[in-house]
């Protein structure tokens, strides 16, 4: 297109579009040259806001004539809708009597809108990535028995060693390997990371980092009767401060702002090398190395297990019998029902037993678990009408249940439901009361996630950060957490909670974005492109986001971004 004589000068203050709560706010600014050759007649400008799908005009711009050009500067508040991530802020110079339909100029100001607080994730599906757990049921006891369990494991080994030592540390731990097997046998993985210190006496390459993981594959293959080896996922970690920054959150041997010297240095994006050179400059940082180093001497085990449970043989048999009846009498018991539900992988069969369950006992929670299985039934289909159905009768069984008894899972689950219909104030307020009701720690965990997330939409990041203060298992918690610390600005906290969410969920991909979007900020624009590719080639979904991301604007100036995030 040749280049606008008019309209070259015009700005858009800032420089690119960026959601604010749930606005977008700029202003438009910029000359229009009154020269012999170019002076416009009747010059008029008008603003744009369209997309492939709607069109939002947004009215003329008052012009202001002085002796060698027309001013103008205008500014805006637009309420935000979804279809504006897509749309381009343009405008248009009109000149001349005649009405005309095509304008002299045009001038795109913006495209897309700079929006990370939408990735923020709430527990809705999306084609091609893991159904997520939403919803809490109400258990008979203290753990919910449908939550998958992580446990991490350090097994030690002496400077350049590879070899298992069974000293007093490593027995403990191994005890504790086993009463956390006992309680959660279910395994549904074990993953082993060898890991080495930069000590010199740890070697020049990775080997022993992969021995390490090699030697404790063997010993939980001698121990674990019924794991196999290809249950076991061996690798290791060389050259890489990951763990490194880890043990430095928790560290108090140095103060704050000596801690935050360290974090910049690790994260600045240099060779390992000269990063490796930089903290040794830092005072007090040999106290460091000698007491963290040896704690990078080690095999990380990281199992994810899920308890098994159920009802015996004679206890089956009558359940079925009670289910295909229609009394109202019962030889199993309260907790044999609710055992039963538990055990049951069949969204439809824990739908039959709690269903029955309403029938025989005045009970809050076959009401709260039966909704609950509606959401996640919810979950499982595309279509919108059918899942607004399962909605409404799920909040119709979480009002019964709230009648028998007032109880923080059912105020926790129509929270959920009113996030997913993007009713964000009153789910907040549900999640708020129902933090109230109990001091139980896994549920006072999976209730402020949520709040979180919402606290991050809401624009209430520093909140959100406060909400997020647990060890989480689920990736997705972490995504959140980085990006709150992201929009705040905290580039060091972000970049450890993103790569947490990586640890957690490496085919989440989210993660891998969240570091990408950090290095752009940073400059690091070969950095970002490196992560950008991890995340498509994690999670396909990410793709079409990438290339179309203002974050990214940058980067697509380049070739290399393209040719590298289109290979497969």
């Amino acid at each position: 297109m040749p280049e606008n004589k008019f309209l070259k000068d015009a700005r858009l203050i800032p420089q690119k579009l960026k959601l604010e709560g749930d606005s977008l706010r700029f202003t438009i600014k910029g000359t229009i040259p009154i020269e012999s050759v170019f002076s416009p007649k009747n010059p008029k400008v008008l603003v744009l806001f369209q997309s492939p799908t709607f069109k939002l005009e947004l009215g003329e711009i008052e012009l202001k004539r002085t002796v060698s050009n027309y001013g103008y500067e205008k500014k805006f508040s637009l309420k935000f809708e979804p279809w504006m991530l897509e749309g381009s802020l343009e405008l248009l110079f009109f000149q001349g009597k005649k009405v005309v339909q095509v304008p002299f100029e045009n001038a795109v100001l913006a495209k897309g809108v700079i929006a990370p607080q939408l990735m923020v994730k709430l527990g809705e599906v999306y084609p091609d990535e893991p159904i997520p757990v939403v919803g809490l049921y109400i258990t008979t006891g203290s753990l919910d028995k449908e939550i998958i369990q992580k446990e991490e494991f350090l097994l030690g080994f002496d400077l350049g060693s590879s070899s298992f030592k069974a000293n007093q540390a490593n027995s403990e731990t191994l005890n504790g390997l086993d009463q956390f097997l006992e309680r959660n046998p279910d395994v549904q993985q074990i993953r082993i990371t060898g890991i080495q210190s930069p000590e010199s006496g740890e070697g020049k390459n990775s080997s022993l980092g992969m021995s390490r993981a090699e030697s404790a594959r063997k010993v939980l293959l001698s121990r674990i009767s019924s794991v196999s080896e290809s249950d076991l996922k061996v690798n290791s970690r060389w050259n890489d401060w990951f763990d490194l920054r880890l043990l430095l959150r928790d560290y108090k041997g140095i103060s704050t702002n000596r801690k935050d010297e360290l974090y910049a240095i690790l994260m600045n994006q240099e060779t390992y090398l000269e990063q490796s050179e930089r903290l040794k400059k830092v005072p007090g940082f040999s106290q460091v190395a000698q007491d963290l180093y040896p704690l990078l001497r080690v095999a990380k085990i990281e199992i994810t297990a899920k308890p098994t449970m159920g009802l015996n043989m004679e206890q089956s048999i009558r359940l079925k019998e009670a289910l295909a009846n229609r009394s109202m009498v019962t030889d199993l018991s309260f907790a044999d029902w609710v055992l039963a539900a538990e055990a049951s992988q069949s969204l439809d069969e824990k739908a039959a037993i709690y269903s029955k369950m309403t029938e025989l006992f005045r009970s809050a929670l076959p009401y709260n678990n039966m909704a609950v299985v509606r959401i996640r039934q919810a979950q499982r289909t595309l279509d919108r009408e059918s899942r607004e159905v399962l909605w409404d009768e799920a909040l119709r069984l979480l009002e019964q249940a709230y009648r028998i008894e007032p109880n923080p899972h059912t105020l926790h689950n129509q929270g959920q439901i009113l996030a997913f219909r993007g009713a964000y104030w009153d789910a907040y307020q549900k999640l708020s009361t129902a933090s109230t009701l109990t001091q139980n720690p896994d549920f006072i965990q999976h209730n402020e996630a949520l709040r979180g997330a919402l606290d991050v939409l809401r624009g209430d990041y520093r909140l959100a950060t406060l909400r997020f203060d647990y060890k989480f298992t689920d990736p997705k918690d972490y995504f959140n957490k980085g990006l709150a610390y992201y929009l705040l600005g905290d580039y060091v906290n972000s970049n450890i909670a993103f790569e947490e969410s990586v640890v957690n969920g490496r085919d989440f991909g989210y993660g891998y974005y969240g570091l990408a979007m950090i290095a752009a900020a940073s400059g690091q624009k070969e950095v970002a492109v490196i992560q950008l590719k991890k995340a498509i080639q994690s999670n396909r979904q990410l793709a079409d986001k990438a290339f179309l991301d203002p974050i990214f604007d940058e980067l697509r100036e380049s070739q290399e971004f393209f040719s590298e995030l289109s290979t497969k």
